[in-house]
């Protein structure tokens, strides 16, 4: 079959460069440069801006603020058109003076590689647009990294910024790329039964693209510059994770990093879900990241007032929320967008944590707080983990596909918009945050299938409208040695193909005890009613009605099945094909939702040694081992005071406040909490 996961960018494409080279600096660099490990204390920072017009003085002043602030780390993008003169000559002055302040006051700089593009040009453009223009890039990186790499203070290269474009650019190199591709992909070994089949070549060819392109990027770097840290930040990940191939990335990356502005990136969301946006956000990037670190590369640091896609202000109550929920997901660090702001054109006076003055806001005093406590525990958060939770939230880029490829236009129905499939996934995650359960947010291919024991271990498939068929046997295996599979909406309703592999021998159906009978639109909110256990649920749109085959029949309408329990080898199934997910997320309640969660996961959250004792609407939990102790950070958008019981299953355990940025306070047993409160507890 024509597939990413069989034919990987290092595979299919013929002008890639062997990736062994890069395997093997990535081995070399262990030694050549400190950089950014699994064990490292955490770094906070904020982006320096760098533009024509600024003196010395001014760029010592943003560096020392940063030193004074307890911050540690910054990036700088690297503008070919302000070092890149017009007679070929190239004049460095400008950014040396940022890198020589780096070296004065100890602060780690990335060098964002940024070829030259249009003024207007905000986040510079992501695929070479001609072969001159590709020449015009290696010798851009060849000029700068030499010139550059002399500095103590450079920490590493970010070889592009905010990969990811939606759609493939309409230009002849990228249709040459695409032919050479074509020709070169292995015949499919899956035909979906002859039946004729959607093209998404251009959807698989961009994946790849996206992996070629940061490849050869990171090899030109790694010419002039062998060993040094590699890092990358993606962005609108809830929209463009469909064209990210993280285990690929893994290869040749030393860190995995994104940006995520509330301003620009989530659009899924209301203001008082911005905390929910951050936590998943981190957790796709973190699956993504594998065995290596992870860095969120952009935070929104201050006010939009043209620029972004919806105008505000970050608080410093949010900044300390998604500071201390990426810290909270594993993070190595984060970087503000940005220090200072720029001066002129799109985004001029935007987006900074100093003010026009050039003094710390209330914002970057936020930040500052939260940075001097990792650096006054160095070996706390140097060695905290994401405590797992067994549960496992799956979707299919294939999925995403598929939903924008069957658009005809924008309807009033979130479900049949594209959005659906991931908003479907965001509000089971969602439901778990209010539970006080971190779940894993996972592309089906990061999901480990080779364990011989998933005793524990739950998969929650929520509306994932495509399951390519290389996955049909690993979600059997899944399930047969222990697993707990929770399915929803109208999850494999298609093949990779969009094929609708319900109607000509459902490949599923031994697994799941049964086959649809059809699926009818009810209304935008409708009740799912069940006998076992009994609920009533909220779900959108669509109900389907199942025909049983071993599976037991767990709620009805009329003589119809609309739920169904099967118990398939050592796990379990249990199938709604109605969107509850969805549902929960559009009438704004969850609680049937999680008391569906709480009796169908039970198995996983039954070792989760920290969450709360009852359903926290608006609230959410995070919870890190460290050595012996643990540390759970919790945040308070319910918009009241809230005292919440928790459920710790270690009684011995004590807490200490490590951060309250009001009044909250805890105990063994519960914490009173203030609106917008973000805490940190420290349990030994």
């Amino acid at each position: 079959m024509i597939s990413v996961k069989k034919n990987p960018a290092c595979q299919t494409f013929v002008w890639f460069k062997s990736l062994l080279t890069v395997v093997l600096l990535a081995a070399f660099q262990i030694h050549a440069f400190p950089q950014v490990s699994n064990t490292d204390i955490p770094m906070i920072g904020a982006e320096v801006f760098i533009e024509p017009g600024q003196t010395n003085e001014q760029i010592d002043t943003w560096f020392r603020r940063m030193k004074e602030a307890g911050m540690t780390v910054t990036r700088i993008r690297m503008f070919e058109s302000y070092m890149h003169k017009p007679d070929g000559t190239w004049d460095y002055s400008l950014f040396d003076m940022a890198f020589k302040a780096g070296e004065k006051y100890g602060i780690k700089i990335y060098g964002n590689a940024f070829p030259a593009t249009s003024f207007t040009d905000v986040g510079g453009f992501k695929f070479p647009k001609s072969e001159e223009n590709l020449r015009s890039i290696a010798d851009y990186i060849k000029n700068m990294v030499t010139h550059f790499r002399q500095f103590s203070s450079l920490y590493g290269w970010v070889p592009i910024n905010e990969p990811g474009s939606g759609s493939l650019p309409d230009d002849a190199f990228t249709g040459n790329k695409f032919t050479e591709w074509e020709k070169h992909q292995a015949k499919p070994t899956y035909n979906s039964k002859g039946y004729q089949e959607l093209d998404f070549k251009e959807q698989q060819f961009l994946v790849d693209y996206n992996t070629w392109f940061l490849n050869w990027l990171t090899e030109q770097i790694h010419q002039y510059d062998p060993g040094r840290p590699v890092h990358v930040n993606n962005h609108a990940i809830f929209q463009n994770v469909a064209e990210y191939n993280f285990p690929e990335w893994r290869k040749f990356l030393t860190s995995l990093g994104g940006s995520a502005h509330a301003s620009w990136h989530f659009g899924y969301f209301n203001r008082q879900q911005y905390a929910v946006a951050m936590s998943a956000n981190s957790e796709i990037l973190r699956s993504g990241a594998g065995n290596i670190p992870w860095l969120m590369t952009e935070l929104q640091g201050g006010n939009n007032i043209y620029s972004g896609g919806q105008p505000m202000c970050p608080t410093k109550e949010e900044i300390s929320q998604w500071l201390w929920t990426v810290i909270g997901t594993g993070s190595k660090g984060a970087i503000f967008w940005c220090l200072n702001p720029r001066a002129s054109g799109f985004e001029a006076g935007e987006w900074a944590m100093l003010d026009f003055q050039d003094k710390p806001s209330d914002r970057m005093i936020a930040a500052s707080d939260i940075a001097k406590i990792i650096n006054n525990n160095p070996d706390l958060f140097a060695h905290a983990k994401v405590l797992e939770s067994g549960i496992n939230i799956i979707y299919t880029r294939e999925s995403m596909w598929v939903e924008k490829k069957l658009q005809t236009g924008v309807t009033p129905y979130e479900g049949r918009n594209v959005g659906g499939v991931m908003k479907s996934a965001l509000g089971y995650f969602e439901a778990l945050g209010e539970m006080g359960i971190q779940a894993n947010f996972k592309e089906i291919d990061e999901f480990d299938f080779t364990q011989k024991d998933y005793k524990g271990e739950t998969i929650i498939l929520a509306h994932q409208v495509s399951i390519p068929s290389g996955y049909w046997e690993k979600l059997e295996n899944f399930v047969n040695n222990g697993g707990k599979l929770i399915v929803d909406g109208l999850t494999a309703y298609y093949d990779e193909n969009a094929h609708c592999i319900m109607m000509t021998g459902f490949p599923l159906q031994k697994l799941f005890g049964g086959n649809i009978k059809e699926f009818k639109l009810v209304d935008n909110l409708f009740d799912v009613n069940l006998s076992i256990p009994k609920l009533i649920l909220p779900a959108h749109l669509w109900r389907g009605t199942i025909a049983l085959t071993s599976a037991k029949s767990i709620g009805n309408i009329g003589d119809e099945t609309i739920a169904s329990f099967n118990q398939y080898g050592n796990g379990e199934v249990l199938w709604i094909p109605s969107l509850l997910g969805l549902g929960g997320r559009i009438s704004k309640d969850y609680s049937q939702l999680v008391a569906l969660l709480n009796d169908e996961a039970k198995e996983s959250i039954n070792t989760i040694p920290f969450r709360f004792k009852n359903q926290q609407k608006g609230m959410m939990m995070k919870t890190l081992k460290s050595g012996n102790s643990y540390l759970t950070i919790i945040i308070n958008k319910s918009g009241a005071k809230q005292f919440v019981q928790l459920d710790v299953k270690d009684s011995k355990l004590k807490p200490t406040v490590l951060f309250a940025n009001k009044q909250g306070t805890a105990t063994v047993e519960s914490v009173q909490i203030e609106p917008e409160e973000t805490m940190v507890l420290k349990w030994d």
